[in-house]
């Protein structure tokens, strides 16, 4: 059996858009089951979505709260190459590594793998990155599927690739810390010894001369 958290996070279109006021939807999908957020906070999902998740939790239907923004139609990014600096910021912003790129050369959008979450557009120091509908040739969701504009086939590779890059952020973010810990390990063992070094250079100038350590 799927726990409620996987049964909320199955119907949310895995935008990873953050409008609901967590980076993953997944992180949603666990702050509604600890009661720390309310169902009505998914635009992407709007109503088919919003009805689902009153139903897993048992609670009234709420309409969208208007904070989290408004319901919109599947897009995709597109970077204007000509524009395009190479700062590196809208690939740190993409929540599923949908650019690709490296630092001082043009960067390109994975039209197949991104969300349209709007994420890489405000980093962008010189506005090279605009939205666009998702194009006729992009695989279209089939007659019955839940969200229209939210294909089967994206929403199951959104939800992979954000896994895939929260876990390789924290397999990042656990090395940095180990090394870190080393790193102070490091001193404070180099400190350790160099007070031991010096505390035995003052016994022995001590031995040779008793009044040396007599201030």
């Amino acid at each position: 059996m799927q726990s409620l958290i996987d049964q909320i996070d199955d119907w949310l279109p895995q935008t990873q858009c953050a409008q609901c006021g967590y980076p993953r939807c997944r992180l949603y999908a666990a702050a509604i089951v600890a009661g720390t957020a309310a169902t009505n906070r998914c635009p992407p999902g709007g109503d088919i979505t919003l009805a689902a998740l009153a139903r897993l939790t048992g609670t009234p239907p709420r309409p969208l709260d208007p904070g989290c923004g408004a319901a919109r139609p599947s897009s995709v990014a597109v970077i204007d190459e000509a524009r395009c600096i190479g700062c590196a910021l809208c690939i740190k912003a993409c929540p599923v590594d949908a650019i690709v790129g490296a630092a001082k050369w043009l960067h390109t959008v994975l039209a197949a793998e991104c969300t349209g979450c709007e994420l890489c557009i405000a980093p962008c120091p010189v506005d090279c990155i605009d939205l666009r509908p998702l194009a006729a040739e992009q695989p279209q969701a089939p007659e019955g599927w839940r969200w229209p504009t939210y294909p089967p086939q994206r929403v199951a590779r959104a939800r992979r690739r954000a896994a895939a890059r929260a876990a390789r952020l924290a397999t990042r973010t656990t090395r940095a810390r180990q090394s870190s810990s080393t790193a102070s390990n490091r001193r404070r063992i180099q400190t350790e010894i160099r007070d031991s070094v010096a505390r035995v250079r003052r016994k022995r100038e001590t031995a040779r001369d008793p009044s040396a350590g007599v201030s």
